[in-house]
């Protein structure tokens, strides 16, 4: 778990500088930006400090990123929607993208007549 962890930091790690050298931005320019100092951005930069949840949005938003990117989940599919509740359901929805062009237009005119009688 330890190894994990550890893995996870340094990944972590990694984007921030790939991130933060792409925007253009020093160490220093990156620590007076967030209310740290330079020895600060380098140590999450190496892995050495666990990160929390008010420095990944502040992070995030100085390099004009989304927190999902900065975290590594960019691509990944979320397990739950935040306003889809039921995980079942969610499964089912995102899959609908797989179907043939067809078999979705006959899925969304399916559910269209459905949401009609409900209305």
């Amino acid at each position: 778990m330890a190894k994990q962890l550890e893995g996870e930091a340094s990944d972590f790690g990694r984007r921030l500088v790939e991130i933060r050298k792409a925007r253009g931005i020093t160490q220093v320019e990156l620590a007076e930006r967030i209310g740290t100092t330079q020895s600060f951005v380098s140590k999450y930069e190496r892995g050495d400090l666990r990160l929390h949840g008010d420095l990944i949005v502040k992070l995030a938003a100085v390099l004009s990123v989304s927190t999902d990117e900065l975290l590594g989940f960019k691509g990944k599919e979320p397990s739950v929607h935040p306003t889809v509740k039921d995980r079942r359901l969610w499964r089912r929805i995102t899959s609908i993208d797989k179907l043939s062009k067809r078999d979705r237009a006959a899925l969304v005119r399916t559910i269209d007549a459905f949401l009609s009688k409900a209305g």
